[in-house]
């Protein structure tokens, strides 16, 4: 029997006709037959009658991130790992408004997110069809942004007859570096650095994340922004203050390393960075920088993020007694941060992980993995009834330790 939604007005189908048909239409014969139901988290989808239990064959999972100003797409293989991916990125359009402007952002996923498939799938030489799974980031994020991608992975999965799986945004980045060629393995210690977050985790493997230590205020690459818009540098400033301390002198100017001395005394592996985005702004209305003293400025702030992050994630991975540690987020990508991370591992007889640079930011191969690894490793829940078909939400606001 058939759903009796699944016809050619119902939207999954408006979607799936978008994307094209041809090799590989999803109105062709594979899709279009006998079919029981079984309900997961996240939707229904067709089985045989009386399945067997057997082992998971390999999947084809394609990825949709659309949580605030990127979107990209991927298509990954769980044996044959990433086929293709593409991303579009805002920053450009956001620039002049000095930020991120919600719904300038979502429209622009809307414009962006089918073409975008469409380019995968051809540069993987994949049909629709072929397609095991639909992974979309469901939060946290922007919500109008989040709707766009969530809707689209959720009518093209009803589509297909095929899972859709909601992923954590911050579980795609702490995974992401297990794209690379020489992966951690679990389990790890993971500094989520990023505009939006800092935090450390305990991994013990997917889906088993404990929380060591967040910020209370500022994340770092929020701090980053903000100052770097102290020293006239615009949008995006994380990338242009990184830059300008390049050719300053780190130690011209003594600024706080907050939540630092007494971490060794407490244990408290929180962070709190308002305090030094402060300082950086009461020294700039004293001094009055010229170029050359605004470099010293953004170098000395550099040094004293870097000093908190670095001394923070060896302190965890004392804690913890683990000897690996990943590093995940857009903050991830700055070269001085890096080099000193390589450095204190080393001497403690440690190794560190990143992504990929082109994976520091958002993107969808990342949304992906997390969404192959999540069929591969648990299967996917059967908590959705039939009856409740693909209807979907968003999380705007979703703490990453509430995953199991």
């Amino acid at each position: 029997m058939f759903h009796p939604d699944l016809s050619l007005e119902s939207p999954g189908l408006r979607v799936a006709a978008a994307l094209g048909s041809g090799r590989g239409s999803v109105l062709g014969p594979r899709r279009l037959q006998k079919v029981a139901y079984y309900g997961c988290e996240s939707g229904i989808f067709p089985v045989k009658y009386k399945p067997e239990p057997r082992p998971l064959p390999p999947m084809l999972i394609l990825g949709i991130e659309t949580s605030c100003d990127e979107t990209g797409i991927a298509l990954y293989h769980s044996e044959r790992g990433l086929l293709a991916h593409a991303l579009h990125t805002q920053v450009a359009m956001h620039q002049e408004y000095g930020g991120v402007v919600p719904e300038l952002a979502s429209r622009d996923h809307i414009r962006r997110v089918l073409p975008l498939i469409r380019r995968v799938m051809r540069e993987a030489g994949a049909a629709l069809q072929e397609i095991d799974a639909v992974a979309y980031t469901q939060g946290p994020g922007l919500a109008g942004a989040l709707l766009v991608g969530t809707s689209v992975a959720n009518a093209l999965a009803f589509t297909l007859g095929i899972p859709a799986l909601g992923i954590h945004h911050l579980e795609g980045h702490l995974l992401s570096p297990l794209l690379a060629s020489n992966p951690p393995k679990f389990p790890f210690v993971a500094l989520l650095v990023s505009g939006g977050h800092t935090q450390l985790m305990r991994v013990a493997g997917v889906g088993e994340y404990e929380l060591l230590g967040e910020t209370v205020d500022d994340a770092a690459g929020e701090a980053f922004d903000k100052t770097a818009n102290l020293l006239g540098l615009g949008y995006p400033g994380g990338p242009a203050l990184a830059q300008l301390a390049g050719q300053g002198r780190a130690g011209q100017y003594k600024l706080p390393r907050p939540m630092l001395e007494q971490m060794h005394r407490t244990g408290n592996l929180d962070f709190s960075f308002s305090g030094l985005k402060t300082a950086v702004l009461l020294l700039v209305r004293k001094e009055a920088p010229d170029a050359a003293a605004k470099a010293d400025v953004a170098a000395s702030f550099q040094e004293a993020i870097v000093d908190v992050l670095v001394a923070k994630s060896m302190y965890a991975l004392e804690q913890t007694g683990l000897n690996q540690l990943v590093v995940a987020g857009g903050v991830g990508a700055n070269r001085r941060l890096r080099e000193r991370l390589d450095r204190a591992a080393a001497e403690e007889g440690c190794s560190v992980f990143y992504p990929e640079f082109e994976f520091c930011t958002d993107n969808g191969a990342m949304i992906a993995l997390a969404g192959a690894l999540r069929m591969q490793g648990s299967g996917v829940k059967a908590e959705k009834s039939a009856e409740g078909g693909y209807a979907f939400n968003v999380k705007p606001r979703w703490g990453l330790s509430t995953l199991v």
